[in-house]
């Protein structure tokens, strides 16, 4: 399927959902957004037909077009609708054709800006954390050599890593240290020559989206892997739910279906529990987003396997899929924040345990103000198996100070040969720029 194509695809697709769809409101009911963004007294069926009139013509009412613009894809409404409409993947169409308005050379522009600003903090952030051996371990399209061997059985799993999780290479190579212990078969892909097109898509781009999204689903198909297990959940919604269907429409059959890590690693977990083999004694709370389905019922399964290790709900607010999905709320991710470690803090845990990389990078720092540590859950899995891998992210963003970093870093900057200015660029932007809530000013205040 030609690339400039892609937009005529999705467009069909957006005919399919106003066909489909009765207009009786219950997704923008049952929708956790619609208080934080301000509409929640707008009639539900108006704003339906409203977003419908996005997806005809571009434009609707302020509050679909609202809606449609503060959308966290947390899948609440995906259950909700009896007519067979995936609401969320709707409101995903409905932006696509509010972003349209721009002229195409800006969308275009916006895209490659943001590409750019990725791949510069992907190749910055891992070279102030990682050995070159270690580096080379997370490369993409890296083959386990103990699993597989060239010209031999097809990877079981590809570990789709996408591009983020690099910024923060400790949660990726314990996940490489759980596959390889529980000997599944696989191959590594993911990085900026691999990604999922989402830097493309949101400011409007679809047709570069589109081509770079084909490209990473025919590299998938090409392994012969029956099963692409991703950790990126916006990866996730944005292969599997977005460019598959359109590729399987229009190319053919990908040949694999896609899994979340957690999910994939809780259906192995009575491979897993016997490696269990050392106690975790820690009262542990977790920050979780509903938007990938399952993956926190895996996530408080697997740290309630562990031995030692007790599970304490915190009973917080669900939303979004990532906690930087709640960009166009940013006062109520401030608010969700605060309440998150003040309900940590009043339980008494001894860990605050996150499941997403973006999630971790916002919110690791708070450690330094907080009775409590804050890790990724898959740390603890790790700790249980007897993994560690430190956590430099964290270590180098509790410093706060970006001369600090960056003497801190001297070494790996010298050895990688990395450019000082660009550098502090990524580290002011890409790393102590990504503070939702502002730490206080004495640690222990």
């Amino acid at each position: 399927m030609p690339a400039s194509d892609v937009m005529e695809a999705l467009e069909a697709r957006a005919g399919e959902i106003a066909s489909a769809c009765t207009r009786c409101g219950k997704c923008f009911e049952v929708c956790p957004m619609t208080a934080p963004a301000g509409i929640e007294d707008a009639d539900p069926k108006a704003v339906v037909e409203g977003v419908l009139d996005i997806l005809a013509a571009g434009e609707g009412p302020a509050a679909a077009e609202r809606w449609a613009g503060v959308c966290s894809n947390s899948g609440s409404c995906i259950p909700a609708c009896d007519d067979g409409v995936d609401p969320r993947f709707m409101l995903i169409l409905a932006r696509l054709a509010m972003r349209q308005r721009t002229d195409g050379a800006a969308r275009r522009r916006a895209g490659v800006e943001n590409f750019k600003d990725m791949t510069r903090a992907v190749h910055i952030l891992p070279r102030l954390q990682l050995s070159p051996d270690q580096l080379a371990r997370v490369a993409p399209a890296r083959v386990a050599p103990d699993n597989v061997s060239p010209g031999g059985p097809a990877p079981e799993i590809i570990f789709y890593t996408g591009c983020n999780i690099l910024r923060t290479p400790h949660i990726a190579l314990l996940c490489l240290d759980v596959l390889d212990a529980i000997g599944v078969r696989y191959a590594i892909h993911g990085g900026p020559g691999e990604c999922c097109g989402i830097l493309q898509f949101r400011p409007g781009d679809a047709e570069n989206a589109g081509r770079q999204a084909f490209k990473t689903i025919e590299r998938f198909t090409q392994t012969g892997a029956a099963e692409v297990v991703s950790w990126c959940p916006t990866c996730q919604i944005q292969i599997g739910e977005t460019m598959q269907p359109l590729f399987e429409e229009t190319v053919g059959e990908a040949g694999f279906d896609m899994t979340m890590m957690p999910v994939f690693l809780a259906r192995r977990l009575d491979r897993l529990k016997p490696l269990f083999r050392h106690r975790v004694e820690r009262r542990v709370g977790l920050h979780e987003h509903p938007g990938s389905p399952g993956v926190s019922e895996a996530v408080e399964a697997l740290l309630r396997a562990i031995p030692g290790l007790e599970f304490v709900e915190l009973a917080q607010p669900r939303v979004g899929y990532m906690c930087n999905s709640l960009a166009q709320v940013p006062d109520y991710r401030r608010e969700l924040h605060e309440a998150q470690l003040q309900a940590a803090a009043a339980a008494g845990v001894d860990t605050l345990a996150g499941v997403f990389h973006a999630c971790h990078r916002d919110l690791c720092s708070h450690e330094r103000d907080w009775p409590f540590e804050v890790v990724n859950f898959m740390e603890l899995v790790g700790e249980a198996m007897g993994f560690e891998r430190p956590d430099i992210f964290k270590r180098l963003k509790m410093l706060q100070d970006v001369d600090l970093i960056l003497e801190e870093s001297r070494d790996m900057i010298n050895h990688y040969d990395l450019d000082i200015s660009t550098v502090r660029e990524v580290v002011l932007k890409n790393m102590l720029g990504e503070q939702t809530l502002p730490l206080k000013s004495d640690p222990r205040e």
